[in-house]
C-alpha cells in the first residue's frame, strides 16, 4: 500500500464533509446522504484489492504451518 491512496482517501473525505455541509445547510439532505454513500463506495472499491490480498497472504501463511 503507498502512501498515495492515504492521500486519496483523506482528499475524498475532506472533499466529502465540505459538500456534505453544503447541501444541509441548503436543505438538501436526502443529497447529502447520497454524497456520503457515494463517497464510501468510492473509497471502499479503492481499498477493497488491498484486503483481498491480506487475505490471500493469511490463507498462504496459514497453509504453510
Amino acid at each position: 500500500m503507498t502512501i498515495q491512496i492515504l492521500f486519496k482517501i483523506g482528499a475524498v473525505g475532506i472533499l466529502v464533509a465540505l459538500l456534505n455541509q453544503v447541501l444541509k445547510h441548503s436543505g438538501k439532505e436526502e443529497h447529502a446522504y447520497l454524497l456520503n454513500l457515494a463517497g464510501l463506495i468510492i473509497v471502499l472499491s479503492w481499498i477493497i484489492p488491498y484486503i483481498r490480498d491480506v487475505f490471500m497472504e493469511i490463507m498462504e501463511l496459514v497453509n504453510l504451518g
